[in-house]
């Protein structure tokens, strides 16, 4: 089993990807670790994939050498990795779709306590590529509908901003429906979708949204306002109730088991 394969066992996304840099084309393996929530270990999980892909190029180039059995020195026969033997790039980026802002480590040294500056040239440090939305002061480079995910985690915390960024931006006129359940799992919207719909007008279904919460809310107040209601009446029924039992001489504690209240209360009500 070629080692992508392995590893993709253990990555959230492991794939093969050609990038053009200063006019050349580089084959290099991307690696994408998508985390909901803040991993505060993230450097040493990310250099152990890194470490395991790197590791796996190394065991497969040697066993295609022992195979072919074309290694010419012992020192290439026990490395099982000539001079000119090269290794792929592994590139790794943690995509980390939270809300809140990220405060965990984005590299090795993070981790570490308290160490000797005249030790830190000799410990080999690692550092993560992050990719957190709530950083993103540019959307304009996503050509993609992660865009419309990105933006709407980065203002996830503010509804004002999410409504400016929903009617200033069209594309959230028609957003795919993978996208919108996206956005519901990792900011915590209740965006409706219908099953027949494909695509999702997300500026009018966060309108809908915020309609209904506004009616539930206005709903919620004249419940409130019946039960503060009975309530009130529930308590004078009681105090005439205790001040006609009182004249009929029944004792603070007859009367508070009666009216169903406690005695301090009915007390306050028989001085007032």
């Amino acid at each position: 089993m070629p080692y992508v394969d392995r590893m993709q066992k253990l990555r959230d996304i492991f794939k093969n990807a050609r990038i053009k840099y200063t006019g050349k084309s580089y084959v290099v393996l991307i690696g994408v670790e998508n985390q909901s929530d803040i991993h505060y270990a993230i450097p040493v999980k990310n250099m152990f994939y890194d470490v395991m892909a790197y590791g796996n190029q190394v065991k497969e180039t040697a066993k295609k050498h022992r195979k072919d059995k074309d290694t010419t020195t012992s020192d290439e026969f026990l490395s099982g990795f000539t001079k000119e033997d090269k290794l792929i790039p592994v590139i790794t980026i943690t995509v980390y779709l939270g809300t809140k802002e990220w405060d965990g480590p984005r590299k090795l040294s993070d981790m570490f306590g308290d160490v000797d500056e005249e030790l830190m040239p000799f410990i080999p440090d690692y550092r993560i590529n992050l990719l957190a939305p709530r950083e993103i002061t540019d959307f304009t480079g996503f050509r993609t509908s992660i865009r419309q995910l990105f933006e709407v985690l980065k203002n996830a915390y503010d509804k004002e901003k999410m409504q400016e960024v929903l009617q200033n931006d069209e594309k959230f006129s028609r957003v795919d429906r993978e996208t919108v359940e996206a956005i519901n799992l990792f900011a915590g919207t209740d965006i409706d979708i219908d099953e027949k719909d494909e695509v999702i007008d997300m500026c009018k279904a966060w309108e809908e949204q915020k309609n209904e919460g506004r009616e539930l809310g206005r709903e919620e107040g004249r419940e409130l306002g019946r039960e503060e209601g009975r309530e009130e009446g529930r308590i004078r029924q009681a105090k005439v109730t205790a001040l006609k039992l009182q004249k009929k001489g029944h004792s603070i504690e007859d009367i508070a088991e009666c009216v169903d209240f406690d005695e301090e209360t009915v007390k306050k009500w028989l001085v007032s």
